[in-house]
């Protein structure tokens, strides 16, 4: 049975992550604005708007969507759920990431053309960006439009083929990720999987009468991010490191 060390990392509820997503407002080939189509495959990913317009297009097994996002709206998705946002104008969203720690070591496979998803060492090739602060922005350009040629690529094929070409996707997908699954197993076992674990212990607790959890209380707290401006796949990223003790 789990108990709790009041040595233990503080974690948000749950275990998530959050950041503050400010999307491209950088116009892509196809003429629409925003970020770069991928996909997660161990966690779940949710967004609630927080300022301006746009929309989120996905693509998985169920077939192509767009939906609208506006202030105040919610969404999440399911992993292996591809999807990409639009910004139709000052899109900001507060995004909520399950198993935090798994998205930041690299539970994310862009949908980059067939011949960049042979290996892991041609798909890192591809998706590496280069350069510091502002002059890294060129280089996630060029990483969201061959994300895009690909994305469009396997919209087109699904409409062909069905939900046949997103399992060859898949496998591709998988097959770049797992050297790193041994770390992904270790920081969902020390984070999300911790806390669930201590929930138990704490409803075996209780149904004893006893509350040794209550004695250990406190309020944790981030007063800022750890990190401004960070080129992620869908905008620029104000980072909350929620590993840290407070």
């Amino acid at each position: 049975m789990c108990e709790y060390s009041p040595g233990t990392a503080a974690a948000l509820p749950g275990g998530i992550g959050i950041s503050l997503l400010k999307v491209y407002d950088i116009e892509a080939p196809d003429g629409l604005v925003g970020g770069t189509p991928h996909v997660h495959l161990a966690c779940s990913e949710g967004y609630y708007v927080i300022a301006g317009s746009g929309a989120v297009q996905t693509l998985n097994p169920k077939g192509f969507a767009e939906t609208p996002l506006q202030a105040g709206t919610v969404v999440w998705f399911d992993p292996g759920t591809i999807h990409r946002l639009v910004n139709g104008g000052g899109l900001q969203i507060l995004t909520l990431m399950s198993n935090s720690g798994l998205p930041e070591a690299g539970d994310a496979v862009l949908t980059l053309p067939r011949e960049h998803l042979t290996d892991r060492e041609t798909y890192l090739k591809a998706t590496t960006l280069t350069g510091e602060g502002e002059a890294r922005t060129p280089s996630a350009m060029r990483r969201r439009d061959l994300a895009l040629e690909g994305f469009a690529a396997l919209r087109s094929a699904y409409d062909a083929e069905g939900r046949s070409v997103l399992e060859d996707f898949y496998e591709a997908a998988i097959g770049i990720v797992q050297p790193q699954l041994a770390d992904w197993r270790r920081r969902w076992e020390q984070g999300a999987r911790r806390l669930a674990d201590e929930t138990g212990a704490a409803l075996d607790a209780l149904e004893a009468g006893k509350a040794p959890h209550l004695q250990t209380a406190e309020l944790h707290r981030l007063p800022a991010p750890t990190e401004f401006g960070r080129h992620g796949m869908c905008g620029r990223l104000d980072v909350y490191d929620t590993t840290e003790p407070a």
